[in-house]
């Protein structure tokens, strides 16, 4: 189903789309004017437009920011717009590269620290479509993208992926985990997936 909102008198398109084996509600900006959201097969427009009354705030401010994104000779570093030095993505990519030791890996240290998971180790990748992960051996990679978001994000990827030491799954066990140490979990899920 499609229909159209409006946030601050600007035209927003929105896709809903019902499955029947999806349990939890997700909701993506997919650009600067393009909602997605993906819902059981009960989920009507009526609840679609609650859901974004709710979730208004959040959508202005991050709407925004896909729009900044947009523009050419720009780039984000740590939740923040910054006017490109760089001469092509591939610089960007060079700088998130050497960034990523020096401010993921004291995070990384810490949480371990709080959570007491240590992982086996710990790679920086420039992957597609994972923000991080954690293989069986308790080996975490993180995602050098990660710096286009604002550190307490990059937080609860990191506690996301130390709590996979302790469960290899996504059970309610785990997202209990996850919420103990980052109770704001799901806000920033949301901003993930804005991206």
């Amino acid at each position: 189903m499609n229909f159209t909102i409006t946030i601050d008198s600007r035209e927003i398109n929105v896709k809903l789309i019902n499955k029947k084996n999806v349990r939890h509600c997700y909701l993506r900006i997919l650009e600067n004017n393009l909602l997605q959201i993906t819902a059981n097969r009960y989920f009507t427009k009526n609840d679609a437009l609650e859901l974004i009354e709710n979730k208004k705030n959040w959508l202005k401010k991050h709407l925004s920011k896909v729009s900044k994104n947009l523009k050419t000779g720009e780039y984000l570093y740590l939740g923040e717009v910054y006017k490109s030095k760089f001469m092509s993505q591939e610089d960007i990519l060079e700088f998130y590269k050497e960034k990523a030791p020096e401010v993921i890996t004291p995070l990384v240290e810490k949480h371990s620290k709080r959570m007491n998971l240590f992982p086996s180790s710990l790679k920086y990748r420039n992957n597609k479509s994972r923000w991080g992960s954690c293989s069986y051996k308790n080996a975490v990679n993180l995602n050098i993208n990660l710096l286009k978001f604002p550190l307490e994000v990059i937080e609860y990827v990191i506690i996301h992926e130390l709590s996979h030491i302790e469960h290899k799954n996504h059970s309610k066990k785990f997202w209990n985990l996850v919420e103990f140490y980052c109770p704001d979990y799901k806000n920033h899920e949301l901003t993930l997936k804005s991206f």
